[in-house]
C-alpha cells in the first residue's frame, strides 16, 4: 500500500509538471504569435521601397541626331528618390547605355549626378525592360525627354510592367513631361489604363513654343492621345510647376514640374518628404508663378530680387517673361505679363534681343515713352542700333 502510494505521488508530481510545462508552451506560443506581426511590420517599414525610373533608348549623339532622355529630370527626380530611401534601379526598352539630349553640366542637381559614379554606370548599364520583374517595384517613374515620344508607347515589356504596377495595391505610377507617352497604349482588358485619370504631360502650347526640331516628327501630339485615351488633361501655363496626382497615377507636365511630381512619388509611399532647398531654377519657377497668380505684389518682386538676386535665375525668369510675350497673340494682359518679368529682371541681366522685344511691345501697347527710352539706351550703347533707330523714327 505504502509503494502504491509513492507511486501515485511520482505519477501526480509528473502530471504537474507536465501541465506546468503546458502552460509554459502555451504562453510562449501566444506571445510568438502576438510578436510575428509586429517584427514582420518593423521589417517591412525598415525595407526601402523601390523605384524603377525608366528612360528613353532613342537617343543619339547628344539629341542632335535622334532625342534622347532629358538629364535635368532625371537628375532631380533620382536625387529626390535617394533623399529619400528608396531604393533606384535605372531600366529602358533596349538596355545598356543610354543618351540624354545636351545639357547644362553647371546645373547643381546635375553637378551632383555627375560625379557620382553609381548612378552613371547604372546610367551605362541600364536594365533591359524585358528582363525587370515588375514584382520587385513599388513604384515606376517615366523620365520624358523627346526621346520618349518614338520607343516608350512602343515597348511591350514596358507595358507589362506599368500593367503589373496598375494591378497590384499600393504602388505608385508616375512620369514627368513627355513620360506619360509610355501609358497611351496600356489596357487592363479592354480599357485604357488612364481613361478617367487626371494626367498632365508636356501640352500642345508646350510643343508649339519649345517642339519645334522635333514634333513634325512625333508619331502623335502627347496631350491629344492622352485625351483620345479617356484621360482628364491638367495644364498650367507654359513652363510652369504643375503635378495632377489621381489614384496611383503622379503626373508633372514638364522639366519644371519634376521636382514636385518625385516628392508627390515619395509621400503616396507612405514617406514624408526630407526638406531640401530650393534650386534656382526651382525658385523662380515659383516665383514666376506667384506673380501669374497674385499671392504676390510687383512691390514684393521687386525687393525680394534686390534682396536675393543671388537666389534667382534672373535668364531663365526674363527668357519666362519673352515667351509669354511672344504666346499672348496680342492678348494686352497676357503681353503685360510678360513684359512685367522681362523689367523685373532688367537691373540684373540685360540681353538686347530681349530689349528690343520689350521696346516692341510697348509700341504695340501705346506706351510711346517707353519704348523710346529703350530705344534710345540700345542706340546709346551700339547694340541693334540700325534696328533701335529703324523703330524709334516710326513711333
Amino acid at each position: 500500500m505504502k509503494l502504491d502510494r509513492n507511486k501515485r505521488t511520482i505519477v501526480s508530481s509528473s502530471f504537474n509538471t507536465i501541465i506546468k510545462q503546458y502552460f509554459i508552451m502555451k504562453k510562449i506560443l501566444v506571445f510568438i504569435i502576438l510578436i510575428i506581426p509586429f517584427v514582420l511590420l518593423s521589417q517591412s517599414k525598415n525595407t526601402p521601397k523601390k523605384i524603377l525610373m525608366v528612360v528613353s533608348s532613342y537617343g543619339k549623339d547628344l539629341g542632335e541626331s535622334r532625342p534622347g532622355y532629358e538629364f535635368d529630370e532625371f537628375t532631380q527626380a533620382y536625387l529626390i528618390f535617394k533623399q529619400n530611401n528608396l531604393d533606384v534601379d535605372v531600366a529602358s526598352p533596349k538596355g545598356g547605355k543610354v543618351e540624354a539630349d545636351k545639357f547644362n553640366e553647371d546645373k547643381a542637381y546635375n553637378q551632383v549626378v555627375l560625379q557620382d559614379k553609381g548612378i552613371l554606370n547604372a546610367l551605362n548599364n541600364t536594365k533591359a525592360t524585358s528582363v525587370v520583374k515588375p514584382s520587385e517595384y513599388d513604384a515606376i517613374y517615366i523620365v520624358g525627354g523627346k526621346g520618349a515620344m518614338f520607343d516608350l508607347p512602343y515597348d511591350p515589356s514596358l507595358q507589362v510592367i506599368i500593367l503589373n504596377l496598375y494591378q497590384r495595391e499600393g504602388t505608385v505610377i508616375s512620369s514627368v513631361c513627355h513620360g506619360p507617352a509610355a501609358f497611351v497604349n496600356v489596357k487592363d482588358g479592354d480599357n485604357y489604363i488612364i481613361e478617367d485619370v487626371e494626367i498632365t504631360g508636356f501640352c500642345n502650347v508646350e510643343e508649339d513654343l519649345f517642339g519645334k526640331k522635333w514634333v513634325k516628327e512625333f508619331p502623335f501630339k502627347l496631350e491629344d492621345k492622352l485625351k483620345s485615351r479617356g484621360a482628364v488633361f491638367s495644364q498650367t501655363d507654359f513652363m510652369l510647376s504643375n503635378v495632377s496626382v489621381s489614384g496611383k497615377f503622379v503626373t508633372g507636365q514638364n522639366p519644371f514640374s519634376t521636382t514636385k511630381s518625385a516628392e508627390e512619388v515619395v509621400k503616396a509611399l507612405g514617406i514624408e518628404p526630407a526638406t531640401r532647398t530650393l534650386y534656382k531654377d526651382e525658385r523662380s519657377v515659383y516665383f514666376i508663378q506667384d506673380l501669374l497668380n497674385d499671392k504676390k505684389t510687383i512691390v514684393w518682386a521687386e525687393q525680394e530680387l534686390e534682396k536675393h538676386s543671388e537666389s534667382y535665375d534672373m535668364p531663365l525668369i526674363a527668357v519666362w517673361g519673352y515667351y509669354k510675350i511672344l504666346a499672348s497673340n496680342e492678348n494686352q494682359k497676357e503681353l503685360m505679363k510678360g513684359v512685367t518679368l522681362v523689367e523685373l529682371t532688367s537691373p540684373y541681366f540685360f540681353n538686347e534681343n530681349l530689349q528690343f522685344t520689350l521696346a516692341e511691345t510697348y509700341s504695340s501697347l501705346g506706351k510711346k515713352t517707353e519704348a523710346e527710352s529703350i530705344l534710345q539706351d540700345l542706340i546709346a550703347k551700339n547694340l541693334l542700333k540700325e534696328k533701335a533707330t529703324e523703330l524709334l523714327n516710326e513711333l
